[in-house]
């Protein structure tokens, strides 16, 4: 049983999760995550026993100095919760930690414990993923689903992956399982500059947040971050002719494929989160609430593949998991 005494009655609790690792492309999804608990202040409350978890050869802890007392900081996922004020609260609980090493249905039986305790409502989970993608355009972020009825009335796809899955896919299976709503979000990261950070998937990641549970996130300064990310990779881009030409070649090919997207639910969707970010009737986007309710780049480029080995590619468009196992991790 898990006991949280420290923590109130939450008012529509929705928990996000991202995870670093396989699923964490340019670090975009944890970033996001830490983007939320830094904006809003969060306070850890909970933390997963990192011996049950975490092969320590893999996921190396870490010593530091405090005031000349030497102290370990053990690699584990902790859990924190924030309040959105507004004209309309509701709380988040953050979830944001390393994927496990081992015992994954005991990983996610536990996360899925403190979300019962908490009353959770949804579980979103953030993903990135590498692929063909051009670091010009807009990020692609793709919500799926295992629940045919929470795609239909949230405008999901309804996932068919089938191959190699992380703990994001296992994570979204338990929740199925265990009746409680789940959504993953995909950010695609672009394959030949996938080196972390990367402040524009992170960004777009936040974006569809605010769309998928109607929040407004104050993004401090993260649009300028991910402009100025995107300047950095056209000047190292520019400097090389074959990448130059690939990233054209990928230009077109998603300007081709974006055609039908250019009006319509697109347009509306960027025209309501602009008129949410200006309506002071909405609220602050930034209030914390009172955090004493609880107890407790430099960017690189990887020259793009030859034709011959097209096949072995990231796909074209993200799907809800990576499609090889041999994706390399941020």
């Amino acid at each position: 049983m898990i006991e949280l005494e420290g923590v109130p009655e939450l008012i529509d609790p929705v928990m996000v999760a991202a995870f670093e690792g396989w699923n964490d492309a340019g670090d975009a999804a944890s970033g996001a995550v830490a983007h939320l608990d830094r904006e809003w202040k969060g306070e850890v409350f909970a933390a997963l026993d990192a011996e049950d978890y975490y092969d320590f050869q893999v996921n190396r802890p870490t010593v530091w100095l405090d005031n000349g007392v030497r102290k370990i900081t053990w690699p584990t996922t902790r859990l924190s919760v924030v309040r959105i004020g507004g004209a309309k609260p509701r709380d988040l609980v953050l979830v944001r930690g390393i994927e496990p090493s081992m015992r994954w249905r005991s990983f996610c039986n536990e996360i899925l414990g403190f979300a019962h305790e908490l009353g959770v409502e949804m579980v979103v989970i953030l993903g990135a993923l590498l692929g063909d993608t051009p670091h010009t355009r807009p990020v692609p972020v793709s919500g799926v689903t295992s629940d045919a009825d929470l795609a239909r009335t949230m405008d999901l796809e309804e996932t068919k992956y089938e191959g190699p899955t992380g703990i994001v896919g296992i994570l979204q299976e338990a929740c199925t399982h265990a009746g409680v709503p789940a959504v993953s979000l995909w950010a695609a990261v672009p394959h030949y500059v996938s080196q972390p950070p990367n402040p524009k998937a992170t960004l777009a990641l936040l974006n569809r947040l605010e769309d998928l549970i109607d929040i407004r996130i104050p993004l401090g300064e993260l649009p300028e971050d991910a402009r100025a990310w995107q300047l950095g990779v056209d000047q190292l881009a520019a400097e090389d002719s074959e990448v130059a030409e690939y990233v054209q070649t990928l230009e077109e090919a998603r300007d081709t494929a974006d055609l039908p997207e250019a009006s319509g639910d697109a347009i509306a969707r960027e025209f309501e989160r602009y008129l949410r970010r200006r309506d002071p009737a909405a609220g602050p986007a930034a209030e914390p609430g009172d955090p004493s309710y609880l107890r407790d780049t430099s960017s690189g480029l990887t020259r793009p593949k030859r034709k011959d080995s097209a096949a072995e590619e990231p796909p074209a468009a993200p799907p809800e998991e990576p499609e090889s196992p041999d994706t390399p991790e941020p």
